[in-house]
């Protein structure tokens, strides 16, 4: 009973912050359209938080385990992060203007590293950040102006296609595994932020149908870890 009722009170928080965060954009729409707008309309800041994947490699660290997780999706991840970073780099941007996607890079190569550490393949998550580490600075040094321009167009198609293949391994694994609530929650809300900044910025578009995409699949993500966590939550109760 006690499970039980932690699970309920914590779909009663959620569903309280959502309908908070509804009743103020009704009530103040241009306010809150002038918050997102400082805070999430910058390019660089693509559909997600600078701390989001925190709370994912500490799960994996605490856990032992990185089970569940996807290594192609986390690999498409940590490109569409890479992107815009190799793209300040050779535009020669200031740090203050993309240090927070540095952190989420950081935090990326992280998770790729801990999930090929907990599969056995410790020296092969040690050579790949070395290596990633090296393109990077090639990248970022001698890359011609459109490669730079081509991969900062397709970051956000990286960061959906690597959802989709996470929400796929969710499905066919019939769990969430390791995945990080928190992590997907914080993924949700930038997305959301990021596409209502798009939508009222540059109306309906393609840039503002991809973020909508995003947040869509940001929102499945977020579906599955409930409904999972809410099955196995039952499963163990009936045993």
């Amino acid at each position: 009973m006690a499970t039980n009722s932690f699970s309920v009170n914590n779909y009663n928080i959620l569903f309280f912050v959502v309908y908070i965060l509804i009743q103020y954009v009704a009530v103040c729409p241009t306010t809150f359209q002038v918050l997102m707008s400082m805070h999430l309309s910058r390019p660089h800041l693509l559909c997600c938080l600078p701390a989001a994947q925190l709370p994912q490699v500490l799960k994996i660290l605490w856990r032992g385990s990185a089970e569940g997780l996807s290594l192609s999706s986390v690999l498409l991840q940590l490109y569409a992060f890479s992107c815009p970073v190799v793209y300040a780099v050779a535009k020669n941007f200031p740090l203050f203007a993309w240090a927070e996607r540095l952190f989420m890079v950081a935090q990326t190569a992280a998770i790729v590293f801990l999930i090929l550490h907990y599969r056995g393949n410790t020296l092969k998550g040690m050579l790949f950040l070395l290596a990633y580490g090296g393109v990077m600075f090639l990248l970022g040094s001698y890359a011609a102006a459109a490669v730079v321009s081509v991969m900062e167009a397709s970051s956000l198609a990286a960061l959906i296609a690597s959802k989709v293949l996470q929400a796929g391994t969710n499905y066919r694994n019939g769990h969430t595994g390791q995945l990080s609530t928190l992590s997907v929650l914080l993924t949700w809300a930038g997305s959301l932020g990021v596409g209502f900044v798009t939508l009222q910025e540059t109306g309906s578009s393609l840039a503002t149908l991809s973020h909508v995409l995003s947040a869509s699949l940001s929102c499945v993500l977020l579906a599955q870890v409930l409904c999972y966590k809410s099955c196995t939550t039952t499963k163990k109760k009936s045993e």
